[in-house]
């Protein structure tokens, strides 16, 4: 991809951006979100058209009108939010639009053994290819997608943040299936906010800042400080802010929880002025215990006490109790993205009378203090990067001051810079006596950023402890049962 530009009205998403990558290579591309990094892989997709620059590939002239294009061309797109068909199976997810038939019937016979024969080069030979993908965990799901790629020989695979939603396990799966394309012959694109990983199976890397392409190396030759400072345009002293505080009385008491599904059994204490970490694998039961909190789900029984209220409730009590709630999905639960910034903040705290204009200036205040970046509070929620949905979703709840905040993986699919931005805020919401209770997959994340830990297991919380008096290794042993 050479010199290749784009804008939107006079936002400018890539200025003259060059990329190559080659066979049998895993290529990351770095980048804060807003870099550009999704428009850059949308125009080789076919799903958008640069303005100017041109591609070559496989040394050939290439100009895709639209994705299908660049399926056929051998280059296979698979997004942080996957795009299946969750009523479908399978087998017809992973040929999906490029069906094998005979006489327009298709084959459905070859269809399965096309199928499990691309699962078995990933290492899966005991999946249902009939079933619906809906009905499987999350990972399985990542590896249906990667299996489509698979079954259509593709040369170049764009993996977009593939971990965020993956257990460590999982995780290590994905980099055995990384290896295999690799050694395959294709060419891996990997977008990831985990340096970390990209550090640990990537050859090397393009780095792109405001969409411009400001640096690329052997991954190899460069150390983690170097890409935060390339990704962010200035040196990070340290990600993980940590004022001194001093946590008061309880204002969430949670105690022998059972939901209608999970958690089984989950008793816990949050106070005013400090951050609660939840661990576990994906599925252990964190999200539903939160969703139990906060009235999403059924609760079997249990006690649930916040301040001087006890009992469950529903959402838009617990909202005038002082409870707010972060989704861990943004964009089919946390956002409602054809509606404008400003509506997404205000909806759960509308004034009996309010203006548009009073409206636009609540929310230029908030927008100001949670560093979104956008055109201004009129902007649809859908048009902004990942980062900065998420901080409009948690402007939210600071606009609602509420006292008790359930953040749901407060930083899933969001760059170094955002993140930096979120954990800063966290930090000040318990200076100012917030109760912070956080749920994360990074273990880093929790060690950094929360007072103390407690770890879920098949439903079950466990204890919680001080984060001084615990470590990664512990607590993944807990986590798995050990």
């Amino acid at each position: 991809m050479h010199g290749i530009c784009k804008r939107f009205g006079a936002t400018v998403a890539l200025d003259n951006v060059n990329l190559d990558f080659e066979r049998g290579e895993v290529h990351a591309l770095v980048g804060e979100n807003g870099s550009g990094k999704s428009t850059l892989m949308r125009v080789l997709s076919g799903a958008i058209k640069a303005d100017a620059g041109t591609i070559t590939f496989d040394g050939q002239p290439y100009s895709p009108h639209n994705p299908m294009d660049a399926r056929r061309m051998g280059i296979a797109m698979i997004y942080q939010e996957l795009a299946l068909c969750p009523h479908l199976s399978t087998a017809e997810n992973v040929l999906l639009g490029m069906e094998l038939h005979s006489f327009g019937v298709i084959d459905r016979t070859t269809s399965r053994q096309r199928t499990e024969e691309a699962l078995k080069l990933l290492g899966i030979t005991n999946l249902n290819v009939d079933v619906p993908v809906s009905t499987l965990p999350i990972a399985t799901r990542q590896l249906v997608e990667i299996a489509r790629a698979v079954a259509l020989d593709s040369k170049v695979v764009v993996l977009d943040e593939p971990t965020s939603s993956l257990t460590q396990a999982d995780v290590e799966k994905l980099f055995e299936v990384v290896q295999i394309l690799r050694d395959k012959g294709a060419a891996i694109v990997y977008i990831s906010h985990f340096l970390d990983e990209i550090k640990r199976i990537c050859d090397r890397m393009t780095v792109l800042r405001d969409g411009v392409n400001v640096g690329a190396a052997k991954v190899a030759d460069v150390d983690t400080d170097t890409i935060v400072s390339m990704m962010v345009g200035r040196k990070i002293d340290t990600i993980y802010p940590r004022s001194e505080r001093h946590p008061g009385e309880v204002l969430l008491e949670v105690k022998g929880l059972h939901g209608k599904k999970k958690p089984e059994d989950a008793s816990l204490e949050l106070r005013r002025g400090e951050v609660l970490g939840i661990a576990g694998l994906n599925g252990s039961g964190r999200t539903e215990l939160m969703r139990c909190i906060f009235g999403l789900d059924s609760v079997k029984s249990g006690k649930i006490k916040i301040g001087t209220y006890e009992g469950t409730a529903k959402p838009a009590k617990r909202w005038n109790e002082g409870v707010g709630m972060l989704s861990e999905d943004r964009k089919l639960e946390g956002l409602a993205l054809t509606m404008t910034i400003a509506d997404n903040m205000t909806m759960t705290k509308l004034k009996p009378i309010i203006s548009n204009v009073q409206q636009g200036e609540d929310a230029k205040q908030w927008i100001a203090k949670t560093g979104v970046k956008c055109r201004s509070p009129l902007q649809a929620v859908g048009e902004l990067s990942g980062g900065n949905q998420q901080k409009v979703a948690i402007a939210r709840l600071l606009y609602h001051d509420v006292d008790v905040l359930l953040l749901d993986e407060p930083t899933r699919g969001i760059d170094v810079g955002s993140k930096e931005t979120i954990y800063a805020l966290i930090d000040q919401l318990a200076l100012q006596g917030k109760a912070v209770l956080m749920i994360s997959s990074y273990l880093p994340e929790l060690l950094g950023t929360c007072d103390r830990i407690a770890v879920m297991h098949k439903g079950n919380l466990g204890q919680t402890r001080l984060v001084a008096e615990t470590d990664a290794e512990a607590i993944i042993r807990e986590a798995a049962g050990a």
